[in-house]
């Protein structure tokens, strides 16, 4: 078969080479990581503790070893920046882009926010590990986000920077807690070309606010285990989205005003928000079983409501996909694509905007 990568050089993977290259632990100081379960001393980047992983469900269990959310923040004013990667598991589909299962992408914060550099291309045929650098060519300080892989399992991750330059500690977030997303495939990121275009990290990039990806792709069902798990973890607000990986309404119905209670009884105050799957115009004979499931979650914020909870929000997934291109924004009819996710973004964005407004924070 006849190689065509060779003719457009922004197909080639960009290697080292003779690059001199001072490699860095980013479990070690003053990495700031994020999104995972004690990174510093697990042997791989997880997303759960292994015993309430391994009681909720064998799926969800191996799930969350994936790093899917997971970031690493650093400051520095190397002219280049490199990553090594060690993998337990590489992540491949037959839909899905190799550097969003299993690649890594990075962000530079700066004046106008956070922006996208590059992504961490691999060679297509590598297996276990690889290298890559990315070149920025100026010399200036800034605090960068690397984002972790979505389907991968990521043994160890080291950043090498030009011999010499400066790395401290990130920019902090928002001295808030993080934003917890817990839900299916969508939530987990599947579908997105790049890390960095999940809804969860298109919202913690905008209001520069840390954020927890608990989407468990095709498992994520209200585990009464999971859900006792999250309501004990530092929240400034849980966004609860697991409708499509119900195996059907009447589950739903079973687990999805549960979840909310479990999460209430030791969270009084954090506001909760409930949202329905986003393709509800598909051309699919699931329809029908797809409003009944909005009638679920509508029905499960009505009843907090008329309970006496002010802080629970409904947001309808029928507003995501919106003509003229309602068809268009999903990679298989089911995940969104990049548009499709900065569709959900925005209007998930909005009602958190909302909501820390409310309270005085201000942007």
């Amino acid at each position: 078969m006849e190689n065509y990568i060779n003719l457009d050089k922004n197909m080639i993977v960009d290697t080292i080479g003779d690059t001199e290259v001072v490699w860095q632990d980013v479990r070690d100081e003053p990495f700031s990581l994020h999104g995972f379960y004690q990174p510093k001393t697990m042997p791989y980047f997880c997303r759960l503790p292994s015993d309430v992983a391994a009681a909720t469900s064998e799926g969800v269990d191996k799930l969350s070893r994936e790093s899917a959310g997971g970031r690493v923040r650093f400051s520095t004013d190397s002219p280049y920046i490199a990553i090594r990667a060690k993998y337990l598991v590489v992540g491949r589909s037959s839909h899905l882009p190799l550097v969003s299962s299993s690649g890594f992408d990075m962000y530079a914060d700066g004046e106008f926010g956070s922006r996208f550099v590059k992504a961490f291309r691999m060679p297509y045929d590598m297996v276990d590990s690889y290298e890559q650098i990315i070149r920025m060519g100026l010399q200036e300080k800034r605090t960068y986000t690397i984002n972790f892989p979505i389907h991968a399992v990521v043994e160890s991750l080291e950043v090498g920077l030009k011999p010499g330059a400066a790395l401290d500690a990130p920019k902090p977030y928002r001295n808030i807690d993080p934003i917890l997303f817990y839900g299916s495939s969508i939530v987990h990121g599947t579908a997105a070309t790049r890390p960095g275009f999940s809804y969860p990290a298109i919202i913690s990039r905008e209001f520069n606010i840390d954020y927890r990806n608990l989407g468990f792709s095709g498992n994520a069902r209200g585990e009464s285990v999971l859900a006792e798990w999250m309501a004990t973890l530092p929240t400034s607000i849980f966004v609860c989205d697991y409708d499509h990986n119900a195996p059907s309404p009447e589950f739903l119905e079973q687990t999805h005003y549960p979840l909310y209670e479990r999460v209430r009884a030791k969270n009084p105050e954090l506001p909760y928000i409930m949202i329905t799957r986003p393709d509800c115009w598909l051309l699919t004979d699931e329809q029908e079983s797809v409003f009944k499931r909005r009638e679920v979650v509508m029905s499960s914020y009505l009843k907090a409501r008329s309970a006496g909870d002010k802080n629970v929000y409904f947001i309808d997934g029928m507003g995501f996909n919106v003509a003229p291109h309602q068809f268009d924004l999903t990679a298989d009819g089911v995940h969104p694509n990049d548009a499709g996710f900065v569709r959900m973004a925005d209007s998930i964005g909005s009602v958190i905007r909302y909501i820390f407004e409310r309270s005085g924070l201000e942007f």
